[in-house]
């Protein structure tokens, strides 16, 4: 049960992310997944553990890490159409 919820809540980071920075994180429901993931592993690296904890999951620095995640996944994106 607590790797579903930790997908869940990862999902739900990846989306709300892609919310506030208003773009869509590619791969839909299996890409907001992977940015909530992926971004709480890279908040965690960058930020100290603060702010409500859920499945083992920070949730404020998790989110920060989507944020950046997802920043530049679409810097690399945009680059690449370009190269075009």
């Amino acid at each position: 049960m607590g790797f579903i919820l930790y997908l869940i809540v990862g999902g739900i980071i990846g989306w709300l992310a892609g919310l506030i920075l208003g773009k869509d994180v590619p791969g839909g429901v299996i890409g907001n997944i992977i940015a909530g993931i992926i971004g709480a592993w890279l908040g965690g690296l960058i930020f100290p553990d603060f702010g409500p904890i859920i499945a083992d999951i920070a949730i404020i620095p998790a989110l920060l890490g989507a944020i950046i995640l997802i920043l530049i996944v679409s810097f690399v994106m945009k680059s690449m159409n370009k190269k075009r």
